[in-house]
């Protein structure tokens, strides 16, 4: 009895060819690009570029990967929501999304500048008022942060109906234990920068605030710190929300949650945290770049 050996077919041969093909045109994930430390990222932030135009249209960039970011998890809203990010060169500037754009179509070119008068003075879109009224006095008052998140998605509005903070009850909810606070002084829409300058008074140093019923807010001394952080803190109330849905959560000792806190909420980690995302951000939505 002979035993035949089946040769590949033409097909199969030119898929495998494509599939490398494919794969060397694919960009590289971009921890790789950062330096190392033995095994390991060293554990600091990026140096800005020395060039201005470069450092902005760096930010430019990884704002729009945000937002397309943002659109895959459904924090889109209509019209509501917005991410913000310091200008290098005029420092009481920022970048935000333009007004009635979806998350998942904009482009590091749709982009608008922001005064601090609330003026638009780059970019042909729309300005939210709420996002000056907002987010304008958060980088007056912080000026440690880059960027600042904040949107209407499910998880975090609904928990800001609560009035409380979030809780220890697990790994991932302690990067925000001891450094979240809540403003519970609602009042309607926010238009007037009045409440913008109560909102940064009650987050003083800290990464987020709960917006009682409205939703959360979260800061970053990089764009991926804040966006991340929005994530993580979405997540961290939807799994609170589940817990207590189905019994009482237990909570994590305080001296455990205080120490998993520092290894979870550095600006570094949150930073590096983002990066896989941003990766997906390269591979599916290259556009946003444009």
């Amino acid at each position: 009895m002979t035993t035949s050996h089946a040769r590949p077919s033409i097909n199969s041969s030119w898929a495998s060819r494509s599939h490398r093909a494919a794969a060397e045109v694919l960009p590289r994930p971009v921890v790789y690009s950062y330096p190392r430390e033995g095994s390991g990222l060293r554990r600091q932030l990026p140096v800005a570029h020395a060039d201005i135009r470069k450092e902005r249209a760096h930010r430019k960039e990884r704002l729009a990967a945000a937002f397309r970011v943002f659109a895959w998890h459904g924090f889109d809203l209509g019209g509501a929501g917005h991410i913000t990010a310091r200008d290098p060169q005029w420092t009481d500037h920022f970048w935000v999304n333009p007004h009635g754009v979806y998350f998942g179509h904009i482009r590091a070119s749709d982009l608008i500048l922001v005064n601090h008068h609330g003026e638009i003075v780059e970019g042909e879109g729309l300005l939210n008022r709420a996002a000056f009224a907002i987010h304008g006095e958060l980088h007056r008052a912080r000026p440690d942060i880059m960027a600042a998140a904040h949107t209407h998605a499910i998880h975090g509005k609904s928990w800001s109906t609560l009035g409380r903070l979030l809780d220890p009850i697990s790994q991932d909810a302690c990067m925000f234990y001891e450094d979240h606070a809540l403003f519970d002084d609602f009042t309607g829409v926010v238009n007037d920068t009045s409440e913008g300058e109560r909102i940064a008074e009650t987050l003083g140093p800290h990464k987020a605030v709960i917006l009682e019923n409205h939703g959360f807010l979260t800061v970053g001394a990089t764009i991926e710190a804040a966006a991340w952080r929005y994530i993580a803190m979405e997540n961290a109330a939807g799994t609170q929300l589940a817990a207590e849905a189905a019994g009482t959560p237990q909570l994590i000792r305080h001296e455990v949650a205080r120490h998993t806190a520092a290894q979870m909420g550095s600006e570094f980690g949150n930073w590096a945290s983002f990066l896989p995302l941003f990766d997906r951000v390269l591979r599916e939505a290259p556009d946003f770049s444009d």
